[in-house]
């Protein structure tokens, strides 16, 4: 990565960082999700736990060496390594969407996309320094969203139980495969049409449309129509992996001046 590269990716980052109203929408997102809507979940195991019928379905299909613990241990595991890190999967894509919407079509309403094109830079390299700006945001997010909600998790089940729960394998997989995978598939699809949208809003509207598979999961959890295993999330994140590669250079090979600047 040369600095004209590293120019841009730092001028994407600030002009996110300085947006009040973008970067308030990427630290509330994760926190509701990774903070919020657990404490839920433990509060509700430890105050009102009859109130958690609906998980018995989830619960079934657990392997039968894990339904030999106490219910609340039973049931606070299947959050935080089940239920979790489906929801965690909205982070990633929700926060590459904010960001590389605005990547072309906000150049084009600011009026800087021709000084752009003028940069030392191939088309090919400067939209893979838009995906790039985008791909670590989604990471940096990820990963602090992940420390700070085990930290909160950590403290309230301490509290409430007196013992401590660690994250299994699962998380690993989410956080080194599947979320970056996912976040990079989002990125590219939503940077391709930020190249063709007249608007900032028309170009995140396909970020709904790449969130709906993780509502499915979610549903598919909570009605115990399935759970995701370890396996499962590995195949998923390797599936995605091929995919995310093979969407990235049909995208960088099919992008030219032309879709740019016929819209301007």
């Amino acid at each position: 990565m040369n600095h004209a590269m590293y120019a841009i990716i730092q001028k994407d980052l600030r002009g996110i960082t300085s947006n009040k109203r973008l970067f308030s929408t990427i630290l509330i997102v994760p926190l509701i999700l990774t903070i919020v809507l657990p404490s839920i979940f433990i509060l509700a195991i430890h105050f009102a736990p009859e109130e958690l019928d609906e998980l018995q379905n989830i619960l079934k299909l657990l392997p039968a060496a894990q339904q030999t613990k106490e219910l609340d241990q039973i049931i606070l595991s299947l959050i935080l390594n089940s239920i979790m890190p489906i929801f965690f999967l909205m982070i990633p894509i929700m926060t590459a969407s904010i960001m590389a919407a605005s990547s072309f079509v906000g150049e084009k309403e600011k009026h800087t996309l021709e000084t752009l094109l003028y940069c030392p830079l191939s088309l090919k390299q400067i939209f893979r320094s838009k995906v790039l700006a985008s791909f670590l945001l989604s990471m940096i997010v990820s990963f602090l969203s992940f420390f700070a909600m085990m930290f909160v998790l950590e403290v309230e089940i301490f509290l409430t139980s007196g013992k401590l729960l660690l994250p299994n394998i699962s998380w690993f997989i989410i956080l080194l495969l599947v979320a970056p995978s996912i976040s990079l598939i989002a990125i590219t699809l939503i940077v391709k049409g930020s190249a063709k949208a007249q608007s900032v809003e028309e170009s995140q509207q396909g970020a709904v449309f790449l969130i709906l598979p993780i509502i499915l999961l979610i549903v598919g959890q909570f009605t115990g129509v399935l759970l995701i295993s370890t396996w499962i999330l590995f195949l998923l994140g390797i599936f995605c992996a091929l995919l995310a590669y093979i969407l990235l250079k049909k995208a960088m090979g099919k992008f030219h001046y032309e879709i740019l600047l016929k819209q301007c």
